[in-house]
């Protein structure tokens, strides 16, 4: 049987899948890094991405490719194709204050949500066009065309310069805040935060192919050089799939069904399940995103998640497994101590100017091992609140499954159904976003009715007693983190 590709360019770094189309085995893996920042010039991507499907040994044998990448980046585009500036990522903060603005002019929260399913948020692309419009005003009138990541790395595969030929899929298109999975492209919206209506991607069916890698912009084996404006060399002519957004590839990846829920603990912590209502929350808690299948998924992201074991660590001077070691030593509740991680501002709740806080703090609890505990109880208060969202809005909860970096630390696991209240399931450490992609990849080369089926890696399963006092503690610390001095933000 052929093989195919499914590639992950995430926030922190690139991860190419090569999988057996029938038995879904991996043949090939690799990797490569990504520049931190919370910008990044498009063309690291595209680095990153020759770099990690050199480690994996090329492409030349592969019959299809699917790309999944980070949501909400904004990369803009001018007239020749070439990138306008540096693409702002969905972790860049500084277009919360233009989002109140958009919410307000439409007419509130609830208008947004009956419009695309979501409220925009700080993350959204459609907020990141206010800022540029307001900030940049040349490089918005510059701005042809609108994408995001996953958009222009499929484009670039195909050796992309006619905008009328970039292309997405319904999953990233419906975090961009201004399209709808069952209304289509909001033009209006576009142009009420940019100014004027750029070229927006194509939207793809779930095994539409966006056409193929086209000779000197795929990525064969020994391509080691870049070409002319950054065209990746090798032989071409894979069948390219419509790609997907980050979670979306996750959650077929996993093969993700009705009453599951996915709590990914990566760069960002994400709740999420797939559904075949649509949702329009105007709390703007719950997205209403769409998944890569052609039904729904409801989804609730924070800002910080695996990076909050990275902090506690470097504060008590230990490595990540050490805190997992200190935390299981401390009792459920960390003994009253209370660590509200909002490091990098936060999401959901929307408090994008907020900093993270300790509470409770007694000569009892001072301790490395009552500070890891708290750490790890913090992180899945705020994903527990997430879950508790989605369930409040109708979706139906049986199972946990826990997946991400953070979810490798065996106390993150054996923590989270004390936070949770529910038996955890962690299925076998993969890069499931990948494994989704590539996935994708294969039901685009069969057009078969349904994805192939893959089995998924064996499956742990976490129980534990319940301490509701955790939860209890969070809720009544979480409003008293307060903004960084001198911001405009005010909510509680």
């Amino acid at each position: 049987m052929p093989l195919v590709a499914g590639i992950d360019s995430s926030t922190q770094s690139c991860k190419v899948e090569i999988r057996d189309v029938e038995s879904g085995a991996q043949v090939r893996f690799g990797a490569a890094a990504h520049p931190d920042g919370t910008e990044i010039n498009p063309v690291e991507w595209e680095r990153a991405l020759h770099d990690a499907v050199e480690a994996a040994g090329g492409l030349d044998d592969v019959a299809a490719v699917s790309v999944a990448a980070q949501q909400h980046g904004m990369v803009a585009l001018d007239d020749r194709g070439q990138v306008v500036r540096p693409a702002l990522l969905w972790n860049d903060t500084r277009s919360a204050g233009v989002a109140a603005d958009l919410i307000a002019e439409l007419g509130g929260a609830q208008a947004w949500a009956d419009a695309v399913g979501s409220v925009p948020l700080a993350a959204f692309t459609v907020t990141k066009l206010r800022w540029m419009a307001t900030n940049e005003p040349a490089n918005a009138a510059r701005t042809a065309a609108v994408c995001l990541p996953h958009d222009w790395l499929t484009w670039r595969l195909r050796n992309g310069s006619d905008l009328d030929a970039l292309t997405t899929d319904r999953s990233d298109a419906s975090g961009t805040g201004y399209w709808s999975a069952t209304k289509g492209y909001r033009p209006d919206l576009v142009e009420r935060a940019l100014g004027h209506v750029p070229v927006v991607p194509t939207v793809l069916g779930p095994t539409q192919a966006a056409g193929k890698t086209e000779r000197g912009a795929g990525l064969g084996k020994g391509g080691a050089l870049l070409g002319p404006g950054g065209a990746l060399l090798g032989p071409g002519g894979a069948l390219l799939g419509p790609g997907a957004g980050d979670n979306a590839g996750a959650a077929l990846g996993l093969d993700l069904r009705p009453g599951d829920v996915i709590v990914s603990l990566g760069t960002s912590g994400v709740a999420c399940a797939v559904s075949d209502e649509t949702f329009s929350d105007g709390t703007g808690v719950v997205a209403g995103f769409a998944d890569a299948t052609g039904r729904q998924l409801p989804l609730v992201c924070t800002l910080n998640a695996a990076r909050v074991l990275d902090a506690a660590a470097q504060l008590l001077g230990v490595d990540p497994a050490t805190v997992g070691d200190l935390a299981l030593s401390a009792p459920p509740g960390a003994g009253g101590l209370v660590l509200v991680p909002y490091l990098q501002g936060e999401r959901t709740p929307d408090r994008p100017y907020s900093a993270g806080a300790v509470h409770g703090l007694t000569v009892a609890n001072s301790t490395a091992a009552h500070f890891a505990r708290a750490a790890i109880e913090g992180m899945l208060c705020g994903l527990a609140d997430a879950v508790d969202a989605l369930a409040s809005n109708g979706v139906p909860v049986s199972r946990i499954v826990l997946i991400g970096g953070a979810a490798r630390n065996e106390a993150v696991c054996r923590i989270a159904p004390t936070v949770f209240g529910r038996p955890v399931s962690v299925p076998e450490p993969a890069e499931y976003v990948a494994i989704g992609a590539a996935r994708q990849a294969a039901w685009t080369l069969l057009q078969t009715a349904e994805p192939p089926e893959w089995p998924v890696g064996e499956r742990s399963v976490f129980d534990a007693d319940v301490a509701p006092d955790i939860r209890e503690r969070y809720a009544s610390a979480s409003p008293l983190t307060i903004s960084r001095p001198g911001t405009a933000d005010t909510r509680t």
